[in-house]
């Protein structure tokens, strides 16, 4: 009997074997869009996915790719000209344009963040120890994940009043949407200026993101593409209330390559700074300005991830191989015990993409 059990497992290890290697020589020939579209074929043999974008930046070369239909059943893909909704990717922006008001001597890391606020908060602050501006962007600073009232800006500075901070600023991570809000709120304070004309200013025109956008006209309503649960039901769009500082850019294919661009140009005083990491966190990355810092196969990898009601997307940047990924869907569901969510999904997709891509740039040696 022990003898059939191991012949079994034998059996299996080598069925698994084959079916790797031959999977691999099916990749391995196969160009950057056909690597593409394997993974993509893959990612949309759910039903309740309905369609995927790619924005690829490899070395130089630009792509982006579309697959699937916008509205289920309605032969619509989605185009180059589609917008999506970034959701907590735009945090990265965030990140970024505090990167730069630290450059311009605008703020400091170790700032106490009640020294630019409306009102008095003596509950910023645990135990004597004050909540930096370093802590904030890293979600260290003890903030609840979201705001008492996001109601209105006035009413988010009253809710406010009511976070009790019960760590040590600085050393424990817990993801926090009420931070970036406080963020912005500051970057704007220091230039004097409205937050979201501030990312337009450093970061989207100069870099010609002119698809880039926070407020919608009636012709880019009709280009943001529909979002869908699980069950295939429309969701409504996010309608942000606050600064814009977590949420609320909108972005399509051809924007992103120049996002990603712009971030693998480490000559730019604010890429280079914004990529800093300064604290490790217990799960499996680093954070610094916003920017998720992981190890990827021996690769330092800049990540994050964006899900809202209906639209989920992973962006990835890679310096050393000068890769850069984005992968957008407007579908959104959670996972169980039995399968991955859409974001694991979405993460898988873009990290199988890069390595099959790193591989063929390589010869596959």
């Amino acid at each position: 009997m022990i003898r059939n059990i191991h012949k079994t497992i034998l059996l299996g290890l080598v069925t698994f074997l084959i079916i790797s290697c031959n999977r691999h020589k099916s990749i391995e020939n196969k160009s950057s869009k056909e690597i593409v579209e394997h993974f993509a074929t893959e990612f949309l043999n759910d039903d309740r996915i309905h369609s995927v974008s790619i924005a690829l930046y490899n070395n130089g070369k630009e792509s982006t790719f579309h697959f699937g239909e916008q509205n289920p059943n309605k032969k619509n893909p989605p185009t180059d000209s589609t917008l999506y909704e970034l959701a907590s990717v735009t945090k990265t922006f965030t990140g970024t344009m505090v990167a730069k008001a630290v450059l311009d001597g605008k703020i400091s890391l170790d700032d106490d963040i009640r020294k630019y606020l409306p009102q008095e908060y003596s509950n910023f602050e645990h135990e004597g120890e004050i909540i930096t501006i370093k802590d904030i962007i890293t979600h260290t600073g003890g903030f609840p994940n979201f705001p008492p009232n996001d109601e209105n800006k006035k009413a988010f500075w009253n809710g406010l009043h009511q976070v009790e901070i019960s760590s040590k600023p600085g050393t424990e991570f817990h993801y926090s949407n009420t931070a970036p809000e406080i963020t912005a709120y500051i970057l704007e304070k220091t230039y004097e200026v409205p937050y979201q004309r501030l990312i337009e200013e450093y970061i989207l025109n100069p870099n010609e993101m002119t698809n880039t956008k926070f407020v919608l006209g009636a012709k880019d309503k009709n280009l943001l593409i529909q979002g869908y649960n699980g069950e295939k039901e429309p969701q409504e769009h996010f309608q942000n209330n606050l600064w814009g500082g977590i949420a609320g850019i909108h972005s399509n294919t051809r924007d992103l390559i120049k996002y990603i661009k712009y971030h693998l140009n480490d000559s730019i005083p604010e890429v280079q700074e914004s990529h800093k990491s300064f604290y490790k966190t217990q799960y499996d990355f680093d954070i610094g300005y916003h920017w998720n810092i992981v190890e990827i196969e021996n690769e330092v990898c800049y990540r994050h991830h964006g899900g809202i009601w209906g639209m989920q997307n992973w962006l990835m940047i890679f310096p050393e191989s000068n890769i850069g990924i984005a992968v957008l869907s407007n579908a959104s569901f959670g996972g169980n015990a039995l399968s991955k969510g859409i974001d694991d999904r979405l993460e898988e997709l873009a990290l199988n993409i890069k390595k099959e891509i790193t591989a063929h740039n390589n010869g596959y040696k």
